[in-house]
């Protein structure tokens, strides 16, 4: 007699098929890209006050230049902390882009507004917070697809600590708890690795314990490379390379870990 399979797991099943492949699946997520895709990752802590920080502004300025309407994904923070997170974003833009950028987050609007919101931007910013939480809302609400959609379509991403950590193809070296369900580890993929925000500096007393847990990562997934970057650190790939445009950032893979020098074009060693 055939074993009865639940509803449960039928439904489950279609949403990984409706979503995408996850890393448990031969291959793993793929990278995609376009000649106009614009993608910024930063390790965290970018802003000082109501401000980007000093050493990231002339990267986001170039990054972010010409726009004029930025859509704020802040899922990762708690409900209560976003209309405070919106202002500040909102004063940190006017100071990069000058008065008159319009700066709205999705929390604003209802489904199909934030949707909308998403089609409308000509800039994306993804705060940083709970990563599990923001990959399970952006599958939930399909804005996943529709923000791969709009980066290869050419409207510049930028992402913070959780906000970098689900541009890569999957969410693996995250720092944090899974505090939120997901259906399948699968991100953005419009990075062409796993993201480690927050990396401690050589010097600092936790700097050992983040190696050897990367490299343990990578004993069971061989194949994934990691790029890791310090705080206010950015990578951005942009013209088809990906280059460490601020701060510390790191290479691992299986065979071993590389520091990346500022202003080196790693995209060979993330291919």
């Amino acid at each position: 007699m055939m074993k009865r399979i639940s509803w449960f797991r039928l439904i489950g099943v279609a949403l990984v098929l409706a979503l995408g492949t996850g890393a448990a699946h031969a291959g793993g997520p793929k990278f995609q890209t376009s000649p106009q895709a614009s993608v910024l990752v930063c390790g965290g802590s970018m802003m000082h006050g109501d401000e980007f920080s000093e050493g990231v502004i002339a990267v986001m300025r170039e990054h972010y230049r010409g726009c004029r309407h930025i859509a704020l994904v802040l899922h990762a923070s708690l409900p209560g902390e976003r209309d405070p997170m919106e202002g500040r974003l909102q004063r940190a833009f006017t100071h990069l882009l000058g008065d008159g950028v319009k700066v709205e987050s999705l929390h604003r609007r209802d489904e199909a507004g934030a949707k909308a919101l998403l089609a409308e931007a000509d800039g994306l910013f993804v705060g940083g917070g709970e990563t599990f939480v923001l990959l399970g809302e952006l599958q939930r609400t399909g804005q996943l697809g529709l923000i791969r959609q709009r980066v290869l379509a050419g409207v510049p991403y930028g992402g913070s600590s959780a906000g970098a950590n689900v541009a890569g193809l999957l969410i693996g070296t995250t720092n944090d708890f899974p505090t939120g369900e997901i259906v399948t580890r699968a991100a953005l993929a419009v990075f062409p690795a796993v993201i480690n925000p927050h990396h401690p500096l050589p010097d600092a007393a936790e700097y050992g314990g983040r190696v050897w847990k990367i490299t343990t990562y990578l004993k069971f997934n061989p194949t994934e490379t990691v790029c890791a970057l310090s705080n206010a650190a950015i990578m951005r790939w942009h013209g088809g390379h990906a280059t460490l445009a601020a701060g510390r950032g790191w290479i691992y893979r299986a065979g071993g870990v590389k520091e990346i020098a500022q202003g080196e074009d790693v995209t060979a060693l993330l291919q």
